[in-house]
């Protein structure tokens, strides 16, 4: 059974950084590429970051380019969001996603395994 398990959320101050994990089990992704997605309140989910199986391409919303950076570990079957000077607008549910293919979508729909998600609350 496929499971993706983030962590790393909680509560921060604007300007602080914070380093989300997400952690695949049941299978390897090595050859998948992975996102993260996030849910404000009141809001639906969107597109933040994704990472092609070597990690050799990148992709990040364009207004969260410079502060958020995806990363993963193959050997270890994780995936990381690095959060720089975070702020207030970025809380948020955060998900973790593998893709079904290698190429590292914006698209939800690519995506066919979700983690519960991890909270992000950023006070100003």
């Amino acid at each position: 059974q496929v499971q993706l398990v983030e962590s790393g959320g909680g509560l921060v101050q604007a300007g602080d950084s914070l380093r989300l994990s997400c952690v695949a089990s049941g299978r390897t992704f090595s050859s998948n590429a992975m996102g993260w997605f996030r849910q404000a309140p009141g809001k639906e989910r969107e597109f933040v970051a994704s990472i092609s199986p070597s990690g050799g391409t990148t992709y990040a919303t364009d207004s969260l380019k410079g502060r958020f950076t995806i990363s993963r570990d193959n050997a270890k079957n994780t995936v990381y969001l690095q959060m720089n000077s975070v702020k207030p607008d970025d809380t948020a549910v955060y998900y973790c996603a593998v893709a079904a293919g290698s190429y590292p979508s914006s698209v939800q729909s690519r995506y066919n395994y979700w983690g519960q998600g991890t909270q992000v609350t950023v006070s100003s």
